[in-house]
């Protein structure tokens, strides 16, 4: 069936174009004999001529000239027949290659047609299959309905005779079920609730003071070391001996000079200047650096370097008081209050440098003033001298609001600017002036902006995937969101496998597990949606 399709023979072709070669090689060689004869005749007929003109001699020339005529004439058909035969030989030899080739090639048609005629009868089989499991599903599909109606009639009448038994329809029935599950809910709300804030009144207290206890105990150190202490780099431990100098001479000296704490011990490549005032500790630390590149390390030579960085300092301090103003756009600024907001650039709060912690209030202060229709320029006025007792507060009793509000009282501030001062962490309940909720709203805007303070991008971005993760971990949850800093949690979930009810399980459920295995500052609100979305195209 394959050959027929695929043409005439290949055989057939074959030795049409074998036939053709050979008579186009026996002609070629026929010409070649009449060549060679003609050539002969040639020498004859030019025997002949000669033997004309010679007499006896020609005649015998002529002889030898057919004689030899003769003699190539039945060399060349020897030739041409031995060359035929050459031909003829390589001719069939190449026929049998063909015929050999044909007969594997006709074999393995034959396989490809027994394995195509196997295949058939394959499909026909699993055709059969499957026209039988239709059949049986078909059956199935039938028997189950007719087990749903008789179900639906059995449910049917068994509601007739419970409507018939106690006299109730089936909605009357579900009314007074859920009275009565009402009833019960709001007693067992009641009771769980007098409970819950009886332990609330006994524990919280403890409670209370516990938290405080901890967070001091986990923050004291710390804190106090990063506000308190400053690192100076040393080349090597020979650097060590100089700085300490024979008998201690020349650390004691530097302690005694600059003020401040020098701590040197088994740490490699570091050396630490501890004091509490943030612009002695800076002087302290460019002074002992001058002396590790100086390399001459002796009293002269510290009270003269500590004399020159003490002076630059100073100059670093007056110029960041003036550059303060054009940052945050506030003037005509006292000159005392310009030199301690300078001093704000050396002194840092929970790993936040306050000068910069400063201008971003007084901005977001007059940001927040033009929205509310209040004066602006006044409110970042407001913003910029709110921490001015920073400045100051190792210097003084009293922490740096009381600091700052007295300072301010002292230089004849303006009476909102004094008050913003005074009350922005400890506000009272009632204030003359709208700038101190702003000015203690700006200032947790900027120290709980991500990455302000102490927490560092790497451990916020570590606790908003471990919140993420606690939420995604919760069956029916699709995606999870951390917004707000870590404040608020989106949870979508899917429509089709979670219930409205399940939703408020769910939701429950994974504010309990944050609290039990997540730290975080505050409350985080966990809000979880369930929506059915429908999408089609209009083509």
């Amino acid at each position: 069936m394959l050959l027929q399709a695929a043409g005439p023979d290949p055989l057939f072709i074959i030795l049409t174009v074998l036939f053709l070669v050979i008579a186009g090689v026996c002609v070629a060689m026929l010409m070649m004999t009449r060549q060679k004869l003609a050539a002969a005749q040639a020498q004859a007929i030019s025997a002949n001529a000669t033997a004309a003109a010679g007499g006896v001699d020609a005649q015998r020339a002529i002889e030898e000239a057919k004689f030899k005529a003769k003699e190539l004439i039945s060399r060349a058909e020897a030739e041409a027949r031995n060359q035929a035969l050459a031909l003829r030989e390589k001719v069939e030899a190449e026929l049998d290659g063909e015929r050999k080739e044909i007969k594997e090639l006709e074999k393995r048609v034959a396989k490809r047609e027994e394995s195509i005629e196997q295949k058939f009868e394959l499909l026909d089989k699993k055709a059969d299959q499957l026209e039988k499991k239709h059949k049986e599903i078909d059956e199935g599909k039938a028997r189950i309905a007719q087990l749903e109606a008789e179900a639906q009639k059995v449910l049917g009448d068994q509601r007739g005779k419970l409507t018939e038994i106690a006299k109730l329809s089936q909605e009357e029935a579900k009314r007074e079920l859920l009275e009565v599950f009402d009833a019960e809910l709001v007693n067992d709300k009641a009771t769980r609730l007098t409970k819950m804030l009886k332990e609330l009144d006994e524990t919280s207290s403890e409670k209370a003071k516990w938290t405080i206890s901890q967070a001091i105990c986990r923050l004291a150190s710390e804190y106090t070391g990063e506000t308190t202490t400053s690192t100076v780099e040393i080349p090597n431990d020979e650097v060590k001996g100089r700085i300490i100098g024979r008998e201690g001479r020349n650390i004691r000296h530097f302690q005694q000079v600059t003020g401040v704490d020098v701590i040197v011990d088994d740490t490699p490549g570091v050396v630490v200047v501890s004091c509490f005032d943030s612009v002695r500790r800076e002087t302290a630390a460019r002074t002992l650096r001058r002396l590790i590149q100086d390399g001459r390390v002796h009293p002269a030579r510290i009270e003269e370097i500590f004399e020159v960085c003490g002076k630059e300092i100073e100059k670093e301090i007056l110029e960041a008081g003036k550059q303060i103003q054009f940052d945050s756009e506030v003037h005509n600024i006292h000159p005392k209050a310009q030199y301690l907001l300078g001093r704000l650039k050396f002194r840092s709060s929970y790993g936040q440098n306050v000068y910069k912690h400063t201008v971003e209030v007084a901005h977001l202060m007059g940001m927040m003033c033009s929205e509310l229709g209040l004066d602006p320029k006044l409110g970042r006025r407001c913003g910029l001298m709110h921490d001015i007792g920073k400045a100051i507060d190792h210097e003084k009793e009293g922490g740096h609001p009381f600091v700052g509000k007295e300072f301010l009282i002292g230089i004849k501030e303006r009476p909102e600017v004094i008050e913003a001062a005074g009350g922005h962490h400890d506000q009272p309940l009632t204030h003359k002036y709208p700038y101190v909720s702003l000015a203690a709203a700006a200032d947790a805007i900027s120290a709980s902006r991500p990455g302000a303070r102490r927490e560092s991008m790497e451990r916020y971005v570590q606790r908003l995937t471990a919140l993420e993760g606690v939420a995604k971990s919760f069956n029916g949850v699709q995606e999870a969101f951390a917004v707000q800093a870590g404040r608020e949690l989106r949870v979508l979930v899917n429509a089709k496998a979670v219930t409205d009810e399940q939703a408020l399980v769910i939701a429950r459920d994974m504010a309990r597990k944050i609290e039990d295995e997540l730290t975080y500052p505050g409350e985080i609100k966990v809000t979880l949606m369930r929506e059915t979305r429908v999408t089609e195209f209009a083509r």
